[in-house]
């Protein structure tokens, strides 16, 4: 699995301005919404929920908000670059700026943990997260995490 598998270009957003993790998740589940055609508050809960058992704000100002879903039979990412970093609650402490969604239909729970896997590994490389913090684009932004 490649992420332009689950990731396309409308669910790549740079510069987003949002105040706290509940609004940056609130955009995801909206922008995932518009993609499948689903209900955002569902998809608003799901990853809510998830957080509740523990934060996905993983260090170094990345998060991997991620969830199953029962609306939808396709995996979807969303990819977020916020203008200002902000409270996540992550496992070091700092702010987070780049957020990189998943959420996937609950009978693909093989797929959901390859494509995290796939995900984690590419934002653990500092320079490619250079790159998407100074992408000014929502089409640089994808191209950027695709290449």
């Amino acid at each position: 699995m490649e992420l332009k598998d689950v990731l396309s270009v409308d669910c790549t957003r740079s510069a987003v301005h949002c105040s706290s993790k509940k609004r940056a998740l609130e955009i995801i589940s909206q922008v995932a919404a518009d993609k499948l055609g689903t209900n955002a508050q569902k998809l608003f809960e799901c990853m809510l929920s998830r957080e509740k058992l523990g934060t996905t704000g993983i260090g170094a100002g990345i998060a991997i908000p991620h969830g199953r879903t029962l609306d939808s039979q396709q995996a979807i990412g969303v990819l977020l670059q916020c203008s200002e970093p902000i409270e996540f609650d992550a496992v070091d402490k700092r702010p987070v700026d780049l957020l990189f969604a998943l959420l996937v239909p609950d009978e693909q729970c093989k797929v959901h943990l390859k494509t995290l896997s796939i995900i984690a590994e590419k934002l653990n490389d500092k320079k490619l997260c250079r790159q998407l913090r100074s992408a000014d684009s929502d089409q640089a932004l994808y191209n950027i995490i695709t290449q």
